[in-house]
């Protein structure tokens, strides 16, 4: 099949989850024999780099990259808040993308299916089914308006609060309004396929794991006794969110009990106050040359989110190397875990301290988790038999 696959931001390098699981997409595709062509917005926050991409893929994607402003413009957010319309996808609104995707098609119309990494890229659906009889296929790694209706719900300040909502609520008329425009729909869990379906959906919809290729990972690194870690953008504001709840309510339970323990948080674009914290045993590193590096370097991840939707990728890679991964339920939503078998799952602080506690005194514990963890990954998200179930939903579509 020839597959037509438009990102929101460059897969390439996969620095994140929403990178890893594109890329996880192309190469179990092109793995399996089909024929891939890559075009993707890029910005100043996501940049595109051709050098840091190797040049097989450059070969096989025949990549092309198109510019947008992504950056918040108050006039724009405030036009959209008279208009109801969503500005989370208005910003993807591009000439050059409608330009570009254009001259695409026209060249080659003989696409089979196109497929849409977000449902912000909605706008262009009009462009490929006047220039391509391909199928549209949208790949929604989240239900958008249940991450920002989450964070409504974790914020304090009654003003941002209600901003929130209503970017919330916009966000859900515009999702629900396109759904029924793709030809189909997959998701990366269950509970939003289930949501689509009960909110309207008529076209196919699925929920298809994350592929991810099968981790190289055996380093001669020891993970340092004691210690935590969490990874992941914190420009992305539950991260932000879960990561200041943890250091304040649950930090100091831990090493009031476990003096030894150590916190290491890695992640771009640090907010300055959490540059500037202080805190004991508390290391804050930004953003880090080699994330795998680190994730080998400590022992127990901590994932405290109190908001989001989809899958976090973090937690699979972690997994894949056999770390022990203290998690909230929403953090794991979408992985088919076994609580304190392969993860653990804390929702409150008190469960928070309490988890920690017994993995930094329980080594065997931390140990079979990890094992049961490594092997969940092995069973449940290799990228090529991911791509054969995309495949199978193509043709179905």
């Amino acid at each position: 099949m020839k597959i037509l696959q438009i990102c929101y931001k460059p897969p390439l390098p996969a620095k994140d989850g929403g990178a890893m699981g594109m890329n996880g997409v192309t190469q179990g595709l092109l793995n399996i024999g089909e024929q891939v062509k890559v075009l993707t917005f890029f910005s100043n926050k996501h940049p595109f780099s051709k050098q840091d991409m190797p040049q097989t893929y450059i070969d096989r994607t025949e990549i092309e990259a198109v510019y947008v402003d992504l950056s918040i413009h108050p006039v724009d957010a405030f036009v959209c808040w008279l208009t109801g319309e969503s500005y989370h996808a208005k910003r993807f609104v591009s000439n050059a993308m409608a330009k570009k995707l254009t001259s695409i098609l026209k060249e080659d119309p003989n696409y089979d299916v196109v497929q849409m990494e977000s449902i912000f890229l909605s706008p262009y659906i009009n462009i490929v089914r006047k220039y391509s009889k391909a199928k549209i296929v949208l790949h929604a790694p989240n239900v958008e308006h249940i991450i920002w209706q989450r964070i409504a719900a974790a914020t304090k300040n009654i003003f941002k609060k209600s901003y929130l909502k209503h970017l919330a609520l916009t966000l859900r008329v515009f999702e629900l309004d396109n759904i029924n425009r793709y030809d189909a729909i997959y998701t990366a869990t269950t509970n939003d396929a289930d949501y689509f379906i009960k909110n309207g959906c008529r076209k196919p919809c699925i929920a298809v794991s994350i592929g991810l290729p099968y981790p190289d990972y055996v380093r001669d690194v020891l993970p340092v006794s004691n210690s935590l870690f969490h990874i992941g953008s914190m420009d992305y504001v539950p991260n932000r969110q879960g990561v200041e709840w943890f250091l304040k309510s649950v930090w100091q339970s831990v090493i009031s009990l476990s003096p030894n323990a150590t916190l290491h948080l890695a992640g771009r674009n640090m907010p300055q106050w959490m540059l500037d914290y202080k805190a004991p045993n508390v290391e804050i590193m930004g953003e880090v040359a080699d994330s795998t590096l680190f994730m080998q370097r400590y022992a127990i991840m901590i994932v405290p989110l109190l908001s989001g939707s989809g899958v976090r990728i973090k937690i699979i890679e972690a997994m894949a190397m056999g770390k022990v991964v203290i998690a909230t339920g929403i953090a794991a939503e979408g992985i088919p875990y076994t609580d304190n078998v392969n993860i653990i799952i804390a929702d409150t602080a008190e469960e928070f301290a309490s988890a920690v506690r017994k993995c930094l005194s329980d080594i065997e514990f931390c140990r079979s988790v990890g094992q049961e963890a490594k092997k969940l990954f092995s069973q449940t998200y290799n990228e090529d038999t991911i791509a054969r179930e995309l495949v199978a939903l193509y043709k179905k579509a």
